[in-house]
């Protein structure tokens, strides 16, 4: 992308908006939260597109900016608040599960910052582990390390709401990949 291609960028901002807003919901676990990461990770990436001779890869780029607004974000002091157990806004695609999903995001708010952002590039973004590792600036041992513990973290505050069918030893099977 060039500097300067306003319509380009307006382009792009309309098509991954929804997207960028759904995976932020889903690191933070507060509509509104996630519509304040979106705009702040949005307004970066238009005033580098505006500021820098080319962005390669706009759409990592993006995902770079939004991973970086979150894990800042959590860094604050006030965010020393901690949020209650009311059910977030229902979204238009609600799953099929809905108490499922609801134990979901309950229990994502419970991973640290820097893994809930792994295993959202990773499983809901459906992004490699090279390519999480590219996003967040990292090894791809720390991608798996972070992806395991992340996991682990998961599957212990899902506790009962864990159907059987689920694999519980997944840990291990994702610690050795």
């Amino acid at each position: 992308m060039l500097a300067g291609d306003d319509e380009a960028l307006r382009e792009f901002i309309a098509l991954r908006r929804g997207p960028l807003l759904r995976s932020a919901f889903l690191l933070c676990g507060d509509v509104h939260e996630a519509e304040d990461l979106v705009q702040s990770t949005l307004v970066k990436v238009v005033m580098a597109g505006r500021r820098l001779d080319r962005i390669d890869n706009i759409e990592a780029y993006t995902r770079r900016t939004l991973m970086s607004v979150f894990i800042s974000s959590r860094r604050r002091l006030w965010r020393r608040e901690h949020p209650h157990a009311a059910p977030p806004d229902r979204t238009a695609e609600a799953p099929a599960d809905i108490d499922m999903g609801l134990a979901v995001r309950t229990a994502l708010a419970e991973v640290p910052p820097r893994q809930r952002a792994v295993l959202v590039l990773r499983y809901w973004e459906d992004l490699s582990v090279e390519e999480t590792a590219h996003i967040l600036g990292v090894s791809t041992g720390t991608v798996k390390s972070q992806s395991a513990r992340g996991l682990a973290t998961l599957r212990s505050a899902l506790g009962d709401a864990l159907p059987e069918s689920v694999d519980r030893s997944a840990d291990a099977e994702e610690a050795r990949l």
